[in-house]
């Protein structure tokens, strides 16, 4: 019988992750909601989303929900489910929770409720119970509350699905690679000459944009280099469950092929570019992207074929790796009432006319797109968006802007 599936995303980003589901599967009645997307599905449909899906968080499984007034009703609640069809004392377990203007007190004690509900119906039922992991349990629950009712979700992917595997080397900011895609998502690139065209990341850190533009280019699934906790669940633990997930890894290593556009990468520390080339190598995607040093205030605009467009996406860095070198390096101090505190004061206005410089001469036309949590942005850029579309980087909250740069200056065609 199909489940009720929930994937929670970052704010801003549900209706993209409905699209990115529906094609996933095409068959699917998806609902985007406040936080997340919904459906129903079965073990294959929970395999397939773990496997593919770029900017989900994680893939829930609701096995109970219902009102409730305090722990106690949790507890019931959690009765409810029938836990031997999920895990055998042998198996490990933990209880995470998420709250929404609840009632409640404690939550630690409101995840302990459910716990002690899993483990007192395996000791009635089997005589042992499960312990708790706290790391990397085989089992994790979620439960949320809201302000009248509760839901009870079994975790699915274990860690977080922006764990792609590959990430070894970063730096001390590394963009999750979640948001990543949904910067790509945003901006309609989908590695194709008709949609976006050629990347270049000028201020690429540890690699995230190029490796996930590169992923996406190449066809290749994000799930594919990581384990998830459903292949240590019962429902996934049988035979024909294991040889469908073989299949379906198969599947997706078999689609994998050469990228149609060029992809760039650079920044100004020559140590960050040599950790991104080391995580490309692992994401599999090294011959895929071009990497170079240098500053992103002096870089020529990649050479790209003639009909080609380009997009540019980045992530400006917050003090660190612009102070490496460079011209942002020999800029004055930053104010300290400034939203970006320690961006050079004219690093934006100077990367501004250094694209109307670069970038304006390619006959196809470059777009820009800039994440920052600075809102007055284009004005410091001295340029105007023609977007701004809310993003959420953790609890920060910012605007993706986009640019167009056009022959003798950047601005919107038109406007």
């Amino acid at each position: 019988m199909p489940l009720p599936l929930f994937l929670p995303c970052a704010a801003g980003v549900e209706d993209w992750l409905a699209e990115e589901i529906a094609r996933v599967l095409p068959e699917a009645r998806v609902q985007a909601r406040r936080g997340g997307v919904a459906l129903e599905g079965d073990e294959r449909e929970v395999m397939l989303l773990n496997l593919e899906s770029r900017l989900a968080q994680r893939v829930l499984v609701e096995v109970a929900e219902g009102p409730y007034r305090d722990e106690h009703d949790l507890y019931a609640l959690a009765g409810t489910v029938d836990w031997s069809q999920w895990l055998t004392p042998r198996h490990t377990l933990r209880v995470d929770t998420t709250a929404q203007k609840s009632p409640l007190k404690s939550l630690n004690f409101a995840a302990l409720r459910i716990k002690d509900a899993v483990c007192d119906q395996q000791r009635e039922a089997e005589g042992a119970r499960s312990s708790v992991d706290t790391r990397r349990p085989d089992l994790p629950l979620l439960l949320h509350v809201g302000p009248e009712r509760a839901a009870i979700y079994v975790d699915s992917s274990g860690e977080p699905l922006f764990k792609r595997g590959w990430r070894e080397d970063k730096g001390d900011a590394p963009l999750k690679e979640t948001l990543a895609a949904a910067l790509l998502a945003a901006a309609g690139w989908r590695g194709t000459p008709e949609a976006g065209g050629a990347l270049h990341d000028p201020c690429c850190g540890s690699g995230t944009i190029a490796i996930e533009a590169a992923q996406i280019a190449c066809g290749i699934a994000p799930g594919l280099q990581r384990r998830f906790a459903f292949e240590r669940q019962l429902p996934f633990s049988g035979p024909e469950q294991r040889a469908l997930w073989q299949q379906l890894k198969a599947e997706a290593r078999a689609r994998i092929h050469a990228a149609a556009v060029p992809i760039h990468a650079s920044d100004v520390s020559f140590r960050m570019v040599d950790f991104a080339r080391r995580n490309a190598e692992r994401a599999g995607v090294a011959a895929a992207i071009e990497f170079h040093g240098g500053d992103a205030l002096e870089r020529p605009a990649p050479a790209l074929p003639e009909g080609l467009p380009g997009t540019l996406m980045l992530n400006p860095p917050y003090g660190e790796r612009i102070e490496v070198g460079g011209k942002a390096a020999r800029a004055p101090a930053p104010d300290p009432r400034d939203d970006n505190r320690s961006m050079p004061s004219d690093f934006f206005a100077r990367l501004a006319s250094h694209w109307k410089r670069a970038y304006t001469r390619h006959a196809a036309g470059w777009t820009a797109w800039v994440l920052s949590p600075d809102m007055k942005l284009p004005t410091a850029m001295r340029l105007k968006e023609s977007r701004r579309i809310p993003m959420w980087n953790g609890p920060i909250e910012c605007r993706l802007f986009r640019f167009d740069l056009v022959g003798g200056s950047a601005r919107t065609p038109g406007a």
